[in-house]
């Protein structure tokens, strides 16, 4: 099953997102070679600044989605302020649909 997490920054928390961005990137690269990332990128606020993400992750259950959300790096660092995480139907533009 597909969820999707939508993940809202702390406010003032760009400096925090950039400096552990190269370690999200690498998780989200690492989860990508493993086939379980379908889809990510961030939030943008009306500077066009990066101000919280999307991310689209194929997991098991909900339990291991959660996981999966709370290894994340911007989450260890305590970046967010709300993540929600809800089952996802992939409808249109699916390219394994």
């Amino acid at each position: 099953m597909l969820y999707a997490l939508t993940c809202n920054d702390k406010p003032d928390s760009l400096d925090l997102r950039m400096k552990v961005r190269p370690n999200h990137v690498a998780f989200l690269t690492d989860l990508n070679d493993r086939g379980i990332l379908k889809i990510a990128g961030p939030f943008l606020d009306a500077d066009e600044k990066p101000c919280g993400s999307l991310v689209i992750i194929k997991a098991d259950d909900l339990a291991q989605a959660q996981s999966i959300a709370a290894r994340d790096p911007y989450a260890i660092a305590g970046l967010f302020a709300s993540v929600e995480i809800r089952p996802y139907n992939w409808v249109f533009n699916n390219p394994e649909g």
